[in-house]
């Protein structure tokens, strides 16, 4: 099948029920989406499929065909960090930092979906799990990229 990662095409040979998480990670060295739950839950997996979040761990790799797939490596430019990206480092909002991948990755849907959200579209928006706790800054940082 031929799926689009990041702007570039790419054929896999691969089993059309593969999740797509393992077609990024294992096939495509993609390593920046992470494994965390395996049931869709946390969020750590989140990739964006034609602009809006999914969890990549439970989606088959076959319903990402033909459809544009950004991850974490396909949000800076040119050496310069995504908005997102950039808040994230000013408001210090990882401490472990394991499921930063897709809390920015919905982020970035958010955005792009609401470019001035409100408290509550947040809240309703990012439904990751970060078990470090950083929510407040999290929304902070949406804030912040909001404003740039």
């Amino acid at each position: 099948m031929q799926v689009r990662v990041n702007g570039s095409a790419h054929e896999v040979d691969v089993e059309p029920e593969m999740p797509l998480l393992w077609l990024l990670r294992d096939v495509l060295d993609l390593t920046g989406t992470k494994y965390g739950c395996g049931v869709a839950y946390c969020g750590a997996c989140t990739v964006l499929l034609d602009g809006a979040p999914v969890r990549s761990c439970s989606l088959p790799a076959s319903a990402a065909a033909g459809k544009e797939i950004r991850t974490i490596e396909g949000l800076a430019r040119g050496g310069t960090l995504h908005r997102v990206q950039a808040a994230w480092i000013e408001y210090q909002v990882p401490q472990c930092g394991y499921c930063q991948s897709g809390q920015i990755m919905a982020a970035v849907a958010l955005l792009e979906a609401n470019p001035k959200p409100s408290d509550a579209d947040i809240d309703a928006a990012m439904t990751n799990v970060c078990r470090c706790g950083t929510y407040g800054r999290i929304r902070a940082a949406i804030h912040a990229a909001a404003q740039a």
